[in-house]
Order: structure tokens, then sequence, then C-alpha cells
């Protein structure tokens, strides 16, 4: 996997978590961040999924999706 350096400052409680984590898990602190923000990342795509299904965009059947793909549904 490809890496980029990156100087960032964070408050003081959040590096201290991070750093008691990072001890007890034998993990390096670059690990714990990206992680994190994984996770979170994850969590902000279900966010955006529910806002734009909020958003009343046209939706299609699940039927007629894979129809649109060719795909043959065993249900």
């Amino acid at each position: 996997m490809n890496t980029s350096r990156l100087n960032i400052t964070l408050p003081t409680p959040i590096v201290n978590d991070m750093e008691r984590y990072a001890k007890e898990l034998k993990q390096k602190k670059s690990h714990i961040i990206a992680s994190a923000l994984d996770m979170y990342f994850d969590y902000i795509d279900l966010k955006i999924a529910e806002k734009r299904l909020e958003d009343n965009g046209p939706t299609i059947s699940m039927e007629d999706f894979f129809k649109e793909l060719e795909l043959d549904v065993q249900n």
C-alpha cells in the first residue's frame, strides 16, 4: 500500500487516548489513526446514503436494477 506523510494537530486528550491504545494493542499510532478513519469513512458513507434516500431522488427496484445489468437473480 502506498503511504503519504501527513502533519496534523490533534487535541491533547485524543493524542493521549491514541497513545494509550497504540501501546495496549502494540500497534503504530499511524495504524490506529488509519483504522479510525476507515471506520469513520464507512459511517460517513452510510450518512450520505441515508441523506440521498431522504432527498427522495429517483430510485429503481432491485429487480429492474439487475435486469439493467443483465444479471439473472435467483430468489
